[in-house]
Protein backbone atom coordinates (compact mmCIF):
# COMPACT_ATOMS: atom_id res chain seq x y z
CA UNK A 1 0.00 0.00 0.00
CA UNK A 2 2.71 2.40 1.02
CA UNK A 3 4.97 1.65 -2.03
CA UNK A 4 1.94 2.32 -4.43
CA UNK A 5 1.44 5.89 -2.66
CA UNK A 6 5.05 6.74 -2.56
CA UNK A 7 5.07 5.71 -6.21
CA UNK A 8 2.07 8.12 -6.69
CA UNK A 9 3.97 10.82 -5.37
CA UNK A 10 7.05 10.44 -6.91
CA UNK A 11 5.25 10.48 -10.84
CA UNK A 12 2.93 13.95 -9.01
CA UNK A 13 6.46 15.03 -8.47
CA UNK A 14 8.24 14.78 -11.33
CA UNK A 15 4.79 15.31 -13.86
CA UNK A 16 4.59 18.66 -11.90
CA UNK A 17 8.35 19.77 -12.18
CA UNK A 18 8.27 19.03 -15.79
CA UNK A 19 5.32 21.25 -15.86
CA UNK A 20 7.14 24.08 -14.12
CA UNK A 21 10.26 23.78 -16.82
CA UNK A 22 7.74 23.76 -19.68
CA UNK A 23 6.94 27.34 -19.20
CA UNK A 24 8.86 29.90 -20.67
CA UNK A 25 9.95 33.40 -20.33
CA UNK A 26 7.57 35.84 -22.15
CA UNK A 27 8.57 38.15 -24.81
CA UNK A 28 11.99 36.89 -25.44
CA UNK A 29 12.55 38.65 -28.92
CA UNK A 30 13.05 41.93 -26.51
CA UNK A 31 15.80 40.11 -24.46
CA UNK A 32 19.52 40.70 -24.59
CA UNK A 33 21.81 38.11 -23.75
CA UNK A 34 25.96 38.55 -23.60
CA UNK A 35 27.76 35.49 -24.33
CA UNK A 36 31.13 35.01 -23.89
CA UNK A 37 33.97 33.21 -25.74
CA UNK A 38 31.62 33.18 -28.81
CA UNK A 39 34.80 32.36 -31.63
CA UNK A 40 34.03 28.32 -31.41
CA UNK A 41 32.65 25.67 -28.74
CA UNK A 42 29.79 25.80 -27.16
CA UNK A 43 29.21 30.11 -27.33
CA UNK A 44 29.42 29.99 -30.86
CA UNK A 45 26.81 27.22 -30.99
CA UNK A 46 24.52 29.19 -28.03
CA UNK A 47 25.32 32.25 -30.00
CA UNK A 48 23.59 30.94 -33.30
CA UNK A 49 20.98 29.16 -31.43
CA UNK A 50 19.14 32.30 -29.16
CA UNK A 51 19.29 34.24 -32.51
CA UNK A 52 17.93 31.71 -34.22
CA UNK A 53 15.45 32.06 -31.45
CA UNK A 54 14.76 35.44 -31.99
CA UNK A 55 16.91 36.53 -28.92
CA UNK A 56 18.82 39.69 -29.09
CA UNK A 57 22.27 37.98 -28.80
CA UNK A 58 25.71 40.18 -27.43
CA UNK A 59 28.61 37.87 -28.85
CA UNK A 60 31.64 38.26 -27.57
CA UNK A 61 34.51 37.30 -28.84
CA UNK A 62 38.79 36.81 -28.21
CA UNK A 63 39.52 37.75 -31.83
CA UNK A 64 37.93 39.62 -34.82
CA UNK A 65 38.48 36.33 -37.60
CA UNK A 66 35.79 34.61 -34.57
CA UNK A 67 33.78 37.61 -34.55
CA UNK A 68 33.34 37.92 -38.55
CA UNK A 69 32.61 34.10 -38.55
CA UNK A 70 29.74 34.16 -36.16
CA UNK A 71 28.57 37.16 -37.99
CA UNK A 72 28.68 35.40 -41.79
CA UNK A 73 25.88 32.86 -40.12
CA UNK A 74 23.81 35.00 -37.82
CA UNK A 75 20.79 37.33 -38.48
CA UNK A 76 21.59 41.31 -38.17
CA UNK A 77 19.95 41.50 -34.77
CA UNK A 78 22.93 39.40 -33.53
CA UNK A 79 25.98 42.14 -32.55
CA UNK A 80 29.77 41.19 -31.72
CA UNK A 81 31.89 42.76 -28.91
CA UNK A 82 35.89 41.97 -28.46
CA UNK A 83 36.48 40.78 -25.56
CA UNK A 84 39.14 39.10 -23.36
CA UNK A 85 38.01 38.17 -20.42
CA UNK A 86 41.80 38.17 -18.24
CA UNK A 87 41.88 41.99 -19.26
CA UNK A 88 39.80 44.61 -16.71
CA UNK A 89 40.13 47.32 -19.41
CA UNK A 90 38.88 45.43 -21.63
CA UNK A 91 36.01 44.36 -19.51
CA UNK A 92 35.41 47.25 -18.77
CA UNK A 93 35.00 48.45 -22.81
CA UNK A 94 33.03 45.60 -23.21
CA UNK A 95 30.36 46.51 -20.08
CA UNK A 96 30.10 50.32 -21.11
CA UNK A 97 29.54 48.76 -24.77
CA UNK A 98 26.57 46.51 -23.37
CA UNK A 99 25.35 49.28 -21.23
CA UNK A 100 24.82 51.36 -24.39
CA UNK A 101 22.82 48.45 -26.05
CA UNK A 102 20.49 47.27 -23.64
CA UNK A 103 19.64 50.76 -22.44
CA UNK A 104 17.12 50.87 -19.51
CA UNK A 105 16.19 47.61 -20.60
CA UNK A 106 18.82 46.03 -18.48
CA UNK A 107 20.99 42.70 -19.60
CA UNK A 108 18.63 39.26 -19.18
CA UNK A 109 21.27 37.25 -19.42
CA UNK A 110 24.59 36.96 -18.91
CA UNK A 111 26.55 33.71 -19.97
CA UNK A 112 30.10 33.20 -18.63
CA UNK A 113 31.31 30.35 -20.91
CA UNK A 114 35.09 31.51 -22.07
CA UNK A 115 37.40 29.24 -20.95
CA UNK A 116 41.00 27.37 -21.35
CA UNK A 117 41.80 24.24 -20.68
CA UNK A 118 45.86 24.01 -20.64
CA UNK A 119 48.64 24.20 -19.14
CA UNK A 120 47.44 21.03 -17.69
CA UNK A 121 50.22 17.94 -16.01
CA UNK A 122 50.50 16.46 -12.86
CA UNK A 123 50.66 19.32 -10.45
CA UNK A 124 54.37 18.76 -9.66
CA UNK A 125 54.88 18.94 -13.46
CA UNK A 126 53.95 22.91 -13.01
CA UNK A 127 54.44 26.30 -11.80
CA UNK A 128 52.72 28.63 -9.99
CA UNK A 129 52.54 30.56 -13.67
CA UNK A 130 50.55 27.51 -15.10
CA UNK A 131 47.86 27.42 -12.44
CA UNK A 132 47.18 31.46 -12.76
CA UNK A 133 47.07 31.35 -16.73
CA UNK A 134 43.80 29.08 -16.34
CA UNK A 135 42.51 30.44 -13.16
CA UNK A 136 42.83 34.03 -14.84
CA UNK A 137 40.60 32.91 -17.47
CA UNK A 138 38.04 30.66 -15.79
CA UNK A 139 37.87 31.95 -12.87
CA UNK A 140 39.17 35.55 -12.28
CA UNK A 141 37.89 36.55 -15.28
CA UNK A 142 34.46 35.30 -15.04
CA UNK A 143 34.32 36.73 -11.68
CA UNK A 144 35.52 40.29 -13.45
CA UNK A 145 32.68 39.96 -16.06
CA UNK A 146 30.48 38.98 -13.67
CA UNK A 147 31.13 41.93 -10.71
CA UNK A 148 31.18 44.73 -14.32
CA UNK A 149 27.66 43.51 -15.70
CA UNK A 150 26.10 42.83 -12.56
CA UNK A 151 24.20 45.89 -12.30
CA UNK A 152 22.67 45.41 -15.29
CA UNK A 153 21.39 41.89 -14.64
CA UNK A 154 20.18 43.05 -11.36
CA UNK A 155 17.82 45.82 -13.83
CA UNK A 156 16.74 43.42 -15.75
CA UNK A 157 16.08 40.54 -13.03
CA UNK A 158 17.64 38.53 -15.19
CA UNK A 159 20.25 35.30 -15.42
CA UNK A 160 23.65 34.55 -14.69
CA UNK A 161 25.14 31.14 -16.50
CA UNK A 162 28.42 29.78 -15.33
CA UNK A 163 29.90 27.32 -17.05
CA UNK A 164 31.35 25.12 -14.24
CA UNK A 165 32.21 21.21 -15.12
CA UNK A 166 32.15 18.18 -13.51
CA UNK A 167 35.56 18.44 -13.16
CA UNK A 168 34.26 20.95 -10.42
CA UNK A 169 32.67 18.35 -8.18
CA UNK A 170 35.31 15.58 -8.95
CA UNK A 171 39.40 16.75 -9.57
CA UNK A 172 40.47 13.79 -11.68
CA UNK A 173 43.63 15.49 -13.12
CA UNK A 174 46.38 18.24 -11.47
CA UNK A 175 46.83 21.73 -12.68
CA UNK A 176 44.39 24.80 -12.56
CA UNK A 177 41.48 23.08 -14.61
CA UNK A 178 40.11 21.29 -11.86
CA UNK A 179 40.20 24.08 -9.24
CA UNK A 180 38.90 26.82 -11.05
CA UNK A 181 35.51 24.85 -11.99
CA UNK A 182 35.61 23.69 -8.13
CA UNK A 183 35.76 27.98 -7.33
CA UNK A 184 33.23 28.61 -10.38
CA UNK A 185 30.77 26.46 -7.81
CA UNK A 186 31.94 27.91 -5.46
CA UNK A 187 31.33 31.68 -6.53
CA UNK A 188 28.12 30.86 -8.54
CA UNK A 189 26.72 29.29 -5.29
CA UNK A 190 26.83 32.47 -3.05
CA UNK A 191 26.10 34.83 -5.76
CA UNK A 192 22.63 33.19 -6.11
CA UNK A 193 22.14 33.16 -2.55
CA UNK A 194 22.65 36.86 -2.76
CA UNK A 195 20.51 37.72 -5.48
CA UNK A 196 17.46 35.82 -4.47
CA UNK A 197 15.87 38.89 -2.99
CA UNK A 198 17.05 40.77 -6.47
CA UNK A 199 15.13 38.87 -8.30
CA UNK A 200 18.16 37.36 -10.38
CA UNK A 201 18.64 33.46 -10.73
CA UNK A 202 21.84 32.23 -11.14
CA UNK A 203 22.94 28.90 -12.63
CA UNK A 204 25.27 26.48 -12.76
CA UNK A 205 26.02 23.93 -16.23
CA UNK A 206 28.66 21.25 -15.79
CA UNK A 207 29.12 19.68 -18.98
CA UNK A 208 30.84 16.21 -19.01
CA UNK A 209 33.72 15.51 -21.99
CA UNK A 210 33.37 16.90 -25.20
CA UNK A 211 35.02 17.70 -28.52
CA UNK A 212 35.49 21.52 -28.68
CA UNK A 213 38.86 23.79 -29.80
CA UNK A 214 40.09 23.77 -26.08
CA UNK A 215 39.76 19.75 -25.72
CA UNK A 216 41.95 18.81 -29.32
CA UNK A 217 44.78 16.42 -28.64
CA UNK A 218 46.67 18.37 -30.31
CA UNK A 219 46.67 21.05 -28.03
CA UNK A 220 46.58 18.84 -25.09
CA UNK A 221 49.36 16.32 -26.41
CA UNK A 222 51.83 19.41 -27.40
CA UNK A 223 50.81 21.21 -23.66
CA UNK A 224 51.41 18.34 -22.12
CA UNK A 225 55.24 17.52 -23.85
CA UNK A 226 56.43 21.23 -23.56
CA UNK A 227 55.81 20.68 -19.88
CA UNK A 228 57.88 17.34 -20.01
CA UNK A 229 60.44 19.03 -21.56
CA UNK A 230 61.04 22.07 -18.77
CA UNK A 231 61.20 19.66 -16.13
CA UNK A 232 64.24 19.23 -13.95
CA UNK A 233 65.99 15.24 -15.09
CA UNK A 234 65.33 14.51 -11.22
CA UNK A 235 61.75 14.69 -11.66
CA UNK A 236 61.94 12.76 -14.99
CA UNK A 237 63.98 10.11 -13.96
CA UNK A 238 61.14 9.67 -10.71
CA UNK A 239 57.88 9.64 -13.37
CA UNK A 240 59.82 8.02 -16.44
CA UNK A 241 59.64 8.22 -19.96
CA UNK A 242 56.70 5.48 -19.68
CA UNK A 243 54.51 7.90 -17.41
CA UNK A 244 55.01 10.13 -20.09
CA UNK A 245 53.80 8.11 -22.64
CA UNK A 246 50.74 6.03 -20.85
CA UNK A 247 49.91 9.86 -19.99
CA UNK A 248 49.48 10.70 -23.72
CA UNK A 249 47.58 7.31 -24.31
CA UNK A 250 45.01 8.27 -21.44
CA UNK A 251 44.77 11.54 -23.24
CA UNK A 252 44.30 10.38 -26.46
CA UNK A 253 41.85 7.61 -25.01
CA UNK A 254 39.79 10.42 -23.53
CA UNK A 255 39.78 12.80 -26.41
CA UNK A 256 38.18 9.50 -28.72
CA UNK A 257 35.50 9.77 -25.90
CA UNK A 258 34.56 13.05 -26.17
CA UNK A 259 30.58 13.75 -27.49
CA UNK A 260 30.54 15.88 -30.36
CA UNK A 261 27.38 16.53 -29.72
CA UNK A 262 27.46 20.60 -28.17
CA UNK A 263 24.18 21.25 -28.26
CA UNK A 264 24.01 18.77 -25.15
CA UNK A 265 25.63 21.84 -23.33
CA UNK A 266 24.26 24.34 -25.57
CA UNK A 267 20.12 23.17 -24.64
CA UNK A 268 20.99 23.50 -21.49
CA UNK A 269 22.35 26.68 -21.08
CA UNK A 270 18.96 28.11 -23.80
CA UNK A 271 16.45 26.72 -21.07
CA UNK A 272 18.45 28.10 -18.12
CA UNK A 273 18.21 31.35 -19.98
CA UNK A 274 14.41 31.17 -21.46
CA UNK A 275 12.69 28.65 -18.98
CA UNK A 276 10.38 30.92 -16.36
CA UNK A 277 11.89 27.93 -13.46
CA UNK A 278 15.37 27.27 -14.37
CA UNK A 279 17.35 24.89 -12.60
CA UNK A 280 20.13 25.71 -10.15
CA UNK A 281 22.46 22.87 -11.90
CA UNK A 282 22.52 21.34 -15.17
CA UNK A 283 24.23 18.14 -16.26
CA UNK A 284 25.26 17.77 -19.90
CA UNK A 285 26.57 14.28 -21.02
CA UNK A 286 25.66 10.59 -19.90
CA UNK A 287 29.38 10.45 -18.28
CA UNK A 288 28.40 13.22 -16.20
CA UNK A 289 25.01 12.10 -14.99
CA UNK A 290 26.40 8.16 -14.77
CA UNK A 291 29.61 8.29 -13.47
CA UNK A 292 31.63 11.90 -12.05
CA UNK A 293 27.93 12.97 -10.75
CA UNK A 294 27.56 9.91 -8.75
CA UNK A 295 31.11 9.46 -8.04
CA UNK A 296 30.80 13.21 -6.42
CA UNK A 297 28.23 11.53 -3.98
CA UNK A 298 30.63 8.59 -2.47
CA UNK A 299 33.14 8.73 0.14
CA UNK A 300 36.61 10.58 -1.13
CA UNK A 301 38.61 6.92 0.01
CA UNK A 302 36.47 5.33 -2.26
CA UNK A 303 36.38 8.43 -5.20
CA UNK A 304 40.78 7.77 -4.78
CA UNK A 305 40.43 3.97 -5.15
CA UNK A 306 38.52 4.31 -8.52
CA UNK A 307 40.26 6.94 -9.90
CA UNK A 308 43.36 5.80 -9.07
CA UNK A 309 43.07 2.51 -11.58
CA UNK A 310 43.50 5.07 -14.62
CA UNK A 311 46.47 6.76 -13.57
CA UNK A 312 49.82 5.45 -14.97
CA UNK A 313 52.18 4.13 -12.53
CA UNK A 314 55.75 6.45 -12.04
CA UNK A 315 59.08 4.86 -12.25
CA UNK A 316 60.10 5.62 -8.51
CA UNK A 317 57.06 3.86 -6.49
CA UNK A 318 57.59 3.70 -2.27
Amino acid sequence: MWLYVVAALAVLYLLRRWHREQQTVPRLSEKFVLITGCDSGFGNLLARQLDARGLRVLAACLTQPGAARLQEVTSPRLQTVLLDVTSSESIATATAWVKERVGNQGLWGLVNNAGTSVPTAPNEWLTKDDFTKILDVNLLGLIDVTLNLLPLVKQARGRVVNVASVMGRVSFFGGGYCISKYGVEAFSDSLRIEMHNFGVKVCIIEPGYFKTAVTSMEILEKNFLAIWKKLPEETKASYGEDYLKKCLSSLSKVQRSCSSNLQLVTDCMEHALTSQFPRTRYSAGWDAKLLYLPLSYLPSAFVDIVLSWSYPKPAQKV
